[in-house]
């Protein structure tokens, strides 16, 4: 048995939580209901922690910015990847460390680079990281100088659509021929402590042979960089890594990635890093939803819901495939149904022509991975108010965001 066994099954389905506890959920605190298991949530942590135990493990916190997420992954050891000012912020607020902290700006915005370097003031051990020139140029207007790493773009991208392959996407990263030049001049105004890329999110099966070939491509730059300058801090081969969404699809086999990604990096003097998010709290949570209209359409049984893609917006976004179940009616007698949320899009579908026990009016459906990406890009569109979210841990459940009310949508509105 490997260690990473030792800290729990690779994956958890749907078909492994408590549907009883499930609708005591729903019964509650009513649905939409995000659900979210810090105790997954932990083991997901130290499962990577096994996998990778001489790298440096960052979480993405794109995939869920909630507190308690956060400190429940401060908590397991694991440091935070920061998209925008405002996830900088949320992970201070959870505890995280300036030491902890690196932010990755994407064409930041004005006000994101002011707070995140007042903030850097604060905390001068937190690591900011550029994908373009440009940014680098307007961190020095704002008197930054402490440590910087530097996003290349490798030409190798990746992931479970086109939406989110980043690696050769020419928005993200400087080109990689250009970055041993820039690392060398940046030097000496800047503390530079690392490079970075990330191939795209979602990675698993023959996506592996591009993650390994982005890591062998990112080994090569930082062995030219260290050649020129001295020993690098880190190189950060982002995360990504992928969650069996059907059934039937396999877990994937952390201990043959890392091992994957050790041997295509190869040797270098700095600390191999990867940042998941998605591998830490998809299969941690799940979205409890009401039925509230059952209707006989011309060539389907149409079941209407209270959640939708302002709700769970993979689904509209990336056509992605969810696990569903009826944890009212689980042994009805089952049948093709398409599952429809109450937003005025022909896209605000989570399922079309999937069998499942014969939904009725006041049955709540319980939809699986839901916890990373789920209440992250959720939305008021069409003016409805974003679900309430509570989190469990051992024998408790804690109301971790309460739902949105009609006057929540307009209090900003003058």
């Amino acid at each position: 048995m490997s260690e990473v066994d030792d800290v729990g099954p690779a994956v958890r389905r749907l078909a492994d939580w408590d549907g009883e506890a499930l609708l005591a959920l729903a019964e509650e605190y009513e649905t939409p209901l995000y659900v979210v298991d810090r105790e997954r949530v932990t083991a997901n942590c130290a499962r990577l922690r096994a996998a990778f135990p001489d790298a440096d493990v960052k979480y993405a916190m794109k995939a869920h910015a909630g507190q308690s997420v956060l400190r429940t992954v401060r908590e397991a050891g694991l440091d935070a990847e920061c998209a925008s000012a405002g996830e900088v912020q949320r992970a201070l607020d959870a505890g995280f460390p300036g030491e902890r902290i690196q932010y990755t700006a994407v064409n930041p915005p004005a006000r994101d680079l002011d707070h995140v370097v007042e903030r850097w003031r604060e905390h001068p051990a937190l690591t900011i990281t550029v994908g373009a020139a440009d940014t680098v140029e307007r961190l020095r207007d704002r008197g930054f100088d402490g440590r910087l790493c530097i996003r290349a773009n490798p030409g190798v991208g990746a992931g479970h659509h086109e939406k989110v392959q980043t690696g050769a996407n020419a928005k993200f990263g400087i080109p990689a021929e250009r970055v041993a030049d820039l690392a060398e001049q940046w030097d000496a105004d800047f503390d530079l402590v690392g490079v970075h890329a990330h191939a795209g999110s979602g990675i698993s099966g023959e996506d592996l042979s591009d993650h390994r070939e982005l890591v062998r491509r990112m080994g090569e730059l930082t062995r030219e960089i260290e050649s020129r300058i001295g020993p690098l801090s880190f190189v950060d081969v982002g995360g990504g890594f992928g969650v069996p969404y059907r059934e039937t699809e396999p877990p994937l086999d952390l201990d043959a990635v890392a091992d994957a990604t050790r041997a295509a990096l190869g040797d270098v003097e700095a600390t191999l890093a990867v940042e998941p998010g998605r591998y830490v709290v998809a299969d941690a949570g799940v979205l409890l939803a009401r039925v509230n209209t059952v209707k006989q359409a011309r060539d389907a049984t149409v079941v209407g819901i209270d959640a939708g893609m302002t709700t769970l917006l993979r689904p509209a976004m990336y056509d992605a495939y969810h696990a569903i179940r009826n944890i009212s009616a689980p042994d009805a007698e089952s049948t093709p149904v398409t599952v429809a949320g109450p937003i005025c899009e022909s896209a605000d579908v989570l399922c079309e022509h999937r069998s499942l026990p014969r939904p009725r009016r006041g049955h709540v459906l319980a939809v699986g991975n839901a916890g990373a990406y789920g209440y992250e890009m959720s939305s008021t569109y069409n003016s409805r108010p974003r679900p309430a979210e509570v989190a469990l841990s051992e024998t408790t459940v804690r109301l971790t965001r309460r739902r949105e009310t009609l006057t929540d949508l307009t209090s900003l509105e003058q």
